[in-house]
């Protein structure tokens, strides 16, 4: 699925494709729908980038069982090797 969010858009929330896209893996992230894994590649960096982001505004880093068997999947999923 893909979501297409138009150019007039960005423009009117003074945001850029980057920056929302971040705001979009946070907000996830903070509601724990995805694991730190997921939302740092759904922005396209590593996990300790990720987490300075987080750690910046302050937001903790919840990384359980369950997360980190998900992340396993999508490694696997992706051949990560």
């Amino acid at each position: 699925m893909s979501l297409v969010i138009p150019d007039d858009f960005l423009q009117v929330a003074h945001i850029s494709e980057a920056d929302l896209k971040l705001e979009i893996a946070i907000l996830l992230f903070r509601q724990e729908k995805i694991t730190l894994g997921t939302a740092s590649q759904f922005v396209g960096m590593n996990q300790l980038e990720f987490q300075r982001i987080l750690g910046r505004r302050q937001i903790p880093i919840h990384y359980g069982v369950e997360d980190f068997r998900q992340d396993l999947r999508t490694l696997e999923a992706n051949d990560w090797r």
